[in-house]
């Protein structure tokens, strides 16, 4: 009985961080993609428009991610 409460979690538990990894790499081609560091230029520097665009990326590789590993 364990097992069949145990399977999903454990399953939902490895897509999650599948997913994640997935998207850190995204991040990291993106990053070494643009000319400059992409956090200085948003944290620092203050530039929204930056960090709307990568919200927006964010975002859509997250829903790829998901729409893949859901099926």
């Amino acid at each position: 009985m364990e097992d069949i409460l145990l399977k999903p979690v454990i399953n939902s538990v490895l897509y999650s961080m599948l997913g994640f990894g997935i998207l850190l790499i995204c991040y990291y081609i993106l990053e070494k993609l643009t000319p400059e560091n992409t956090w200085k230029e948003i944290v620092q520097n203050k530039n929204t428009a930056l960090a709307i665009v990568f919200a927006a990326f964010i975002l859509g590789i997250s829903l790829i991610i998901g729409f893949a590993i859901h099926g």
